[in-house]
């Protein structure tokens, strides 16, 4: 028998370091006919902000070389209708649901907050720091420090369950931000968000993205995602989410031998439904067959000469 619990801080455990990244997954329902949801660590459903949020136009997704770019916008229809119309419908999954928390202003971030901390089955939030700011000039929140650690001290205020901060790849050093937002209050840190990237249509000359740019996933960044991990891991002494391009259990026991100690799959949905239990039943496998009795061993176990 292998151990597969692992402790995200803040009080919270998942059963497994397995879980599902915001905006790959949906809200968790919609992957009843293909897998038993209850079976994942947790559920990281989409992004919610204030309000109703239509997105960007289309189109808004794009294949590319070993991943994809997509410029979806947050659509969403308000943390009101999550509360009405979605919690009910998954607060009794046997797994722990996790809200992506967005915004536009800090303020926002804190209204958000402040209604999901009434529904008792919500046991963490994931503050998701890759908006802009709108009171700033639309400097994004994950990419200026000052900007970052002010989020996350306000949000750390009104959430007094388990905070998980999502940092930006598209800053310079990783580890500052990490330490930046332990600092602030938050119980761990999931990395990578998508990196910014762009299309373009030689045969048009047009871009391939309404919006021009939009955030890389896949396996395309698995590398740089891997590295972040890494150089964060080094640097807090809160528990890391990693996620970035895993594709199967393989990559998810390298993201955990670089230091997280739980992943995320995100694009790796979109091609096989099933992938998540298939990385469940892959790392178990691979720790019996090392002689590993406990899956937390593998967090930060790279060798290193």
């Amino acid at each position: 028998m292998v151990n597969t619990e692992v402790n995200i801080g803040g009080g919270l455990k998942f059963k497994n370091p397995v879980s599902t990244a915001s905006g790959c997954f949906g809200y968790g329902y919609e992957y009843d006919d293909f897998i038993d949801v209850g079976r994942l660590g947790a559920i990281f459903v989409k992004g919610t902000t204030g309000s109703k949020r239509e997105g960007n136009p289309y189109p808004r997704m794009a294949e590319t070389a070993s991943g994809m770019l997509n410029s979806v916008g947050l659509q969403n229809k308000g943390v009101d209708h999550f509360i009405k119309e979605i919690y009910p419908r998954v607060k009794d999954y046997n797994t722990h649901i996790i809200v992506n928390v967005s915004g536009s202003t800090v303020d926002e971030y804190v209204e958000v907050t402040e209604k999901l901390s009434d529904l008792e089955k919500i046991p963490a939030i994931e503050l998701n720091i890759s908006c802009p700011n709108v009171r700033e000039g639309g400097m994004v929140f994950g990419t200026h420090c000052p900007s970052a650690m002010m989020v996350t001290r306000e949000v750390r205020k009104a959430w007094k369950r388990s905070l998980i901060v999502k940092l930006s790849p598209n800053v310079t050093s990783i580890h500052e931000f990490a330490k930046a937002v332990e600092g602030e209050g938050a119980d761990s840190i999931s990395l990578i968000n998508t990196l910014l990237g762009m299309a373009i249509d030689a045969k048009t000359r047009r871009p391939v993205l309404a919006t021009v740019t939009g955030g890389l996933s896949g396996p395309a960044v698995k590398p740089v995602a891997l590295r972040m991990v890494w150089q964060a891991y080094h640097a807090v002494k809160i528990p890391i989410i990693g996620l970035g391009g895993i594709m199967n259990a393989t990559d998810a026991i390298e993201f955990m031998l670089a230091g997280a100690t739980a992943i995320q799959l995100g694009t790796a949905n979109f091609i096989d439904p099933t992938v998540s239990v298939k990385v469940i039943e892959g790392i178990e496998a691979y720790c019996r067959e090392h002689g590993i009795t406990d899956v937390n061993e593998l967090t930060g176990g790279m060798i290193s000469d």
